[in-house]
């Protein structure tokens, strides 16, 4: 966390019942987990046409980590055709980069270096990063998967328009062809 900053920790309030679902039973209950996700929308969302704006203008970056930023560099800028925009030292640690991807539509990826530290392999953990997903043109898309195949990079097609792999430090990287604001034929947005 950045000097200065503050940390603010969600709870449920005493009056609220606690609803979430952590018995391990309900995990392979299918129809427990469909009803928990039934009340959690009714409770929760709101129609688009009723839906207030976002306080928020958009994603400024997510920031991942990398253990080397020149295999960074060439994965996304060579091999996905992320354009490097900047390649800065950390504020907030000294002989740290923090580099910066252009991913489209004014959005960036970031990444951070840690020399001397020993952050350990990238690790799937709760409150951490499952995956981020990159939306391109259906054309580049196949493009894309293709250069991922010449690159010898493993990864899974789902549905047509989703391809997941793994950049070198382990991070999963979907590329999906649906438009911003749709997955899957559905409309998220």
């Amino acid at each position: 966390m950045p000097c200065g900053a503050t940390a603010v920790v969600a709870s449920i309030r005493p009056d609220e019942e606690d609803h979430r679902v952590t018995t391990p039973e309900s995990t392979r209950d299918p129809s427990a987990l469909e009803t928990e996700r039934a009340r959690i929308r009714a409770a929760h969302l709101t129609p688009a046409d009723q839906r207030p704006a976002s306080t928020a203008r958009g994603l400024h970056h997510t920031a991942l980590i990398s253990s080397d930023v020149e295999a960074t560099v060439r994965f996304y800028q060579d091999v996905l055709g992320f354009p490097l925009t900047e390649l800065i030292e950390n504020r907030d640690y000294p002989g740290s980069s923090h580099f910066f991807f252009d991913i489209g539509n004014g959005n960036l990826l970031a990444f951070f270096d840690f020399p001397g530290l020993d952050v350990g392999p990238y690790a799937e953990v709760l409150g951490g990063l499952h995956h981020v997903a990159i939306s391109v043109d259906p054309d580049r898309w196949e493009k894309l998967v293709e250069r991922l195949t010449e690159a010898g990079v493993e990864h899974v097609v789902h549905s047509g328009v989703s391809v997941y792999f793994r950049d070198p430090d382990g991070a999963r990287i979907e590329l999906i062809a649906d438009p911003l604001g749709e997955m899957y034929g559905h409309h998220v947005l």
